[in-house]
C-alpha cells in the first residue's frame, strides 16, 4: 500500500465476542472502505498492519504481478470486505 494513503479504523465487539473493524482509506483518485472481522484482540496498529497486508494480498491475486512466487488461486475472504466511496 501506498504511504500516501491514510487509513482510519472504529470498531465495535459484536455478540459473539468478535470485534468488527470498519475502516475508510483516504485516497484522492480512489476511496474506500470497508469491514474486517477479527477473532482475537489485536492493537490498533496491528489491525491497521492487517488491513495493510489483505489489501496487499488481494493487488497481489489480481494482478499477478510477481512471476517468481506463484500464488495459488485465492479463495474467498469472509472476514475482508472492500468497497469503493
Amino acid at each position: 500500500m501506498e504511504n500516501q494513503d491514510k487509513i482510519s479504523i472504529t470498531s465495535k465487539t459484536l455478540a459473539s465476542g468478535n470485534r468488527q473493524v470498519k475502516f475508510f482509506i483516504e485516497d484522492k483518485e480512489k476511496p474506500q472502505y470497508g469491514y474486517l472481522l477479527m477473532t482475537e484482540p489485536k492493537s490498533v496498529g496491528e489491525i491497521i498492519e492487517e488491513i495493510k497486508m489483505r489489501m496487499e494480498r488481494r493487488r497481489s491475486a489480481a494482478l499477478n504481478m510477481n512471476p517468481f512466487f506463484p500464488l495459488q488461486p485465492t479463495q474467498d475472504d469472509h472476514n475482508f470486505y472492500l468497497f469503493s466511496a
